[in-house]
């Protein structure tokens, strides 16, 4: 089900996670990949903390069943945390093309577990063509250079990490049937995240005397401490209880268009017609997966309707 709520959720999960890579990109100069990890959710266990203590009660923030437990697990150890070290550190060895490639198989990985833990997220074969479809529209925009998307060395292997971890995680969340919100269980999963990433960073033996932190860099470990790091996450995990692992999960295929846009915008980076028909076909895709009418007409009259109603199976 596809509606204002969800259809924003979605939205604000796309760009905020799309300009992480743009920030990353910027940051990984100046900082250790795990301590920048580490950093980044230290900033977004702040800013949930102060959110937390005025919008959510001690009750709703307390663990009550193993569901919850495993939720808040999975959202911390797996999606978050495990997700970003390995992301951060293999964008230090390919491209950002190569690295948006190989982290979009996430939505095709996410019905495979999907098939074996939730029997409801099975995909049609409309659906499986719509998955194929956005990882081809994610390589028309990306545009790797073939040899840098083979030959990454321990950066692809890394990155395919991240993309495994993302998916199980998020099928693992709506498997625990946690009696607490997702906006809960980001609170938790955040600092539990920003404690796994220091200390993957002390035992990496990474050295942080000595950093520069010029604007630019303050600037880049701000939003994704703050916007992709705290705010994002609200969005992507509350898109999840309200829809299914499979379609939140499509806001992949969307990340590396909000990317290239901004670069385009904030960099100066160019777009290409390729990348250009990339988003179409990223767009014809989604449409398949969620099952949402592909005709030009209907897809107009829904949003006119101001609801649009898929379906994932």
């Amino acid at each position: 089900m596809f509606s204002q709520r969800t259809g924003a959720l979605f939205l604000v999960s796309a760009v905020l996670f799309g300009g992480t890579f743009i920030a990353a990109k910027a940051g990984l100069a100046y900082f250790p990949p795990l301590f920048f990890v580490a950093v980044r959710f230290d900033i977004g266990a702040v800013v949930l903390a102060a959110f937390a203590a005025t919008s959510l009660s001690r009750s709703e923030l307390r663990p009550r069943t193993v569901g919850d437990i495993i939720g808040i697990l999975a959202t911390g150890v797996l999606v978050i945390g495990l997700t970003n070290a390995l992301l951060f550190v293999g964008q230090q060895d390919v491209t950002s093309g190569v690295a948006a490639v190989v982290f979009s198989l996430n939505p095709i990985l996410t019905p495979v577990f999907a098939a074996v833990l939730l029997s409801e997220d099975r995909l049609s074969v409309r659906g499986s063509a719509g998955m194929v479809l956005g990882l081809l529209g994610v390589g028309l925009v990306a545009n790797p250079d073939s040899t840098a998307l083979l030959g990454g060395g321990i950066g692809i292997p890394l990155l395919f990490g991240a993309a495994v971890t993302s998916a199980l995680g998020a099928v693992v969340i709506r498997r625990a049937e946690s009696t607490m919100s997702s906006t809960a269980r980001t609170v938790w999963g955040v600092p539990l995240a920003a404690v796994l990433s220091h200390g993957l960073s002390l035992s990496a033996g990474e050295s942080v005397t000595g950093l520069s932190v010029p604007p630019v860099a303050l600037a880049a470990l701000l939003y994704v401490g703050v916007f992709s790091g705290a705010i994002a996450y609200l969005a992507y995990f509350a898109l999840i209880d309200e829809t299914d692992a499979t379609q939140a999960n499509l806001l992949f295929y969307f990340v590396p268009i909000v990317s290239a846009v901004g670069g385009w915008v904030l960099l100066g980076e160019t777009l290409s017609l390729v990348s250009l028909v990339g988003f179409g076909v990223i767009f014809v895709g989604f449409l398949l997966v969620s099952g949402l009418p592909t005709g030009v007409s209907g897809v107009l009259r829904r949003a006119v309707d101001g609801q649009f109603v898929g379906s994932s199976s």
